[in-house]
């Protein structure tokens, strides 16, 4: 009975929404621009049941000029705003993001994501090597919202109006570091070379030409409060200095205590200085210390008290302690669990580039985190997508989802993407793995792209500008480019993809293609059961070159099942492949899907170039 019932919402879902993966689509209007998906309500959804958005919103829209500059004196190097300096504040805002709600609702989306909104040093760096803290990782106050984005009444504001439309919120935490604060005396001469608990142990008992320091510490892996008692001097590998202006700078105050950071130099991201070093400066906690897990269960816990947000994505996780999340994670599902939030998502940041599981499970099962950022599948998107991988490289990537913590079950609440503000825009390594600048072409891959995200396993996250064409110019800095009409000339040269549009002017689009796909796709998600939470069965794959990927995904709780096949090729296929044998009828859902079965347990399936389909197999008599 259940599977009638999605094949006739199938039917009204792909009114005038079935060419939308043929390939590549002509000029759309605002007439064209498709209904948004109507989801459950939050209590009623699962973690893999979201779709999300991800924006800097310093980048996103400028909803109160008066903040631009936090409310400090002053020029660009004190208070951060310099419109036209990519590395520098532009303006956006939490109002901004709060206006434009609608616009990131009708795609489809039910859950946002922004990068940090805590009060950040506004900017750091050596001299002539300034940046500001736009992208909200260098915290200085946990409690209140940066000025430059508002107030925290406004972050309420904000939330609350994200909850009215049943919309999640998830907020970007960091416990790894906090700004740049802590200086070394022997630092500038040293280059901040990491210094190792080898050569520089916590507690040394004297010796020759030595002093003794923490002699009563008995390390760092004993949790008991009386053993980091005895950890008072902070100068066991650098000597630790504080300029007197930022003394007190850090809220809560017990952030200021120099003893409770690792003070070793700068990580080279290889073994121990992985979590005992400086991420780049920054002044990296001891997450070790009783003290700090504490304060941070504390603080991140008053944020779910008191705002009611729905998930946490965390920077930097592998570049804490293990043990640290195995205290710090289950705290904060009690949190959210005392305050009616039944679906809390955390997932972490584990960082790689290459298209593998091995990295995000091995810490996810070390660390106890439930959830992590999908590197693995950006990277087989990207290389698949493009062309420059056959779809045998993503065929065998989803066939690792055995690996992590819960095996396949765990895979589906696993945040998917395409590109971020880290690494750079999908719209990039589409056009430099491809080797081709045909706009055409590109769009129709960053559609494929995007389809891969929504109709394979996991929860399909956007980054803020795909949707409008944006294309970077490398990562970090040179991919967080502004939705509101930029002044920042390394973005302005950049035509957008599918539009005639640059970002010197807003970008808002609702009829761009990329925009009615992305909605077209979240509509599809939205009414199957099978892609939000059904498991994978790879059915077929092109072994040496582009061309097919077929998935089929099952709900057992449903029955649902959904092949999902894909033409990553320049030139249309076609091939019968094998499915369920508990199959009676094919019925559309997205694309071209064949009239029926072409026998029993297979599927014959004709896609164009680049196309893509989601198909119900219906199993009922």
């Amino acid at each position: 009975m259940m599977t009638r019932i999605f094949v006739r919402l199938a039917a009204v879902l792909c009114a005038g929404t079935a060419l939308s993966g043929t390939g590549i689509a002509g000029g759309p209007t605002a007439a064209d621009a498709p209904a948004p998906a109507v989801a459950p309500p939050i209590s009623e959804r699962r973690l893999e049941d979201e779709i999300i958005y991800f924006a800097l919103p310093d980048r996103f829209e400028n909803g109160d000029p008066a903040n631009d500059r936090g409310g400090l004196k002053g020029g660009p190097l004190q208070h951060g705003f310099d419109p036209a300096h990519k590395g520098f504040y532009h303006g956006g805002d939490l109002k901004g993001l709060t206006a434009r709600l609608d616009y990131i609702q009708n795609m489809g989306v039910t859950a946002i994501w922004f990068a940090p909104i805590f009060k950040n040093k506004p900017v750091q760096g050596r001299p002539g090597e300034e940046s500001a803290g736009y992208h909200g990782y260098w915290v200085t106050d946990f409690t209140s919202v940066d000025p430059h984005f508002g107030t925290n009444a406004e972050f309420k504001a904000f939330v609350d109006a994200a909850h009215r439309r049943g919309m999640k919120v998830y907020m970007d935490i960091i416990t790894n570091h906090t700004a740049d604060v802590i200086d070394y005396a022997e630092g500038e001469a040293n280059g901040y070379r990491y210094r190792s608990k080898g050569e520089y142990p916590f507690s040394r008992n004297g010796g020759p030409g030595g002093k003794a320091i923490n002699s009563g510490f008995a390390g760092d892996d004993n949790p008991d409060p009386a053993n980091w008692a005895q950890l008072t001097d902070p100068a066991f590998a650098y000597t630790p200095v504080v300029a007197e202006a930022e003394r007190n700078v850090k809220v809560p105050a017990w952030l200021n205590d120099v003893t409770l950071y690792h003070n070793r130099g700068n990580s080279h991201w290889i073994g121990e200085s992985s979590v005992y070093g400086d991420f780049s400066g920054l002044d990296d906690l001891a997450t070790e210390h009783p003290r700090v897990v504490a304060g941070m269960i504390d603080i991140f816990g008053q944020w779910i008290d008191d705002y009611g947000i729905d998930g946490f994505r965390i920077d930097t996780a592998k570049h804490v302690n293990p043990e640290f999340w195995q205290v710090f994670v289950p705290a904060m599902q009690a949190r959210a669990k005392a305050r009616g939030i039944d679906h809390f998502h955390i997932f972490g940041e584990i960082a790689y580039e290459e298209p593998t599981a091995t990295l995000a499970a091995q810490v996810m099962a070390e660390s106890g985190l439930p959830y992590a950022l999908d590197m693995g599948f950006a990277k087989a998107a990207q290389l698949v997508a493009s062309g420059k991988a056959s779809p045998r490289l993503m065929a065998e990537f989803l066939q690792q989802d055995a690996i992590y913590p819960g095996g396949a079950q765990t895979a589906l609440g696993l945040p998917t993407f395409l590109g971020n503000h880290d690494f750079g825009r999908f719209a990039m390594f589409v056009r430099e793995m491809s080797g081709n600048a045909d706009e055409a072409k590109l769009l129709a891959r960053m559609k494929l792209g995007h389809a891969m995200m929504f109709l394979l396993r996991g929860v399909p996250t956007v980054y803020y500008g795909d949707e409008q064409g944006f294309i970077s110019d490398g990562n970090d800095q040179l991919a967080r480019e502004d939705m509101f009409p930029s002044k920042v000339g390394f973005y302005n040269d950049n035509n957008l993809i599918g539009s005639d549009a640059t970002t010197a002017q807003s970008n808002f689009d609702p009829a761009h293609p990329l925009y009615r796909l992305i909605a077209d796709l979240a509509k599809a998600r939205t009414a199957s059961p099978a892609l939000r939470r059904g498991l994978t069965r790879v059915r077929a794959f092109s072994e040496t070159g582009p061309g097919l990927l077929a998935v089929e995904r099952h709900d057992p709780e449903t029955g649902q099942r959904i092949l999902a096949v894909f033409n990553t090729g320049e030139t249309p296929l076609s091939q019968s492949i094998e499915v369920s044998y508990a199959a009676r009828r094919v019925a559309p859902l997205i694309g071209q899907c064949p009239a029926a079965l072409a026998a029993p347990g297979s599927a014959k399936i004709t896609l164009p170039a680049f196309g893509f389909a989601a198909c119900i197999l219906e199993t009922e008599d």
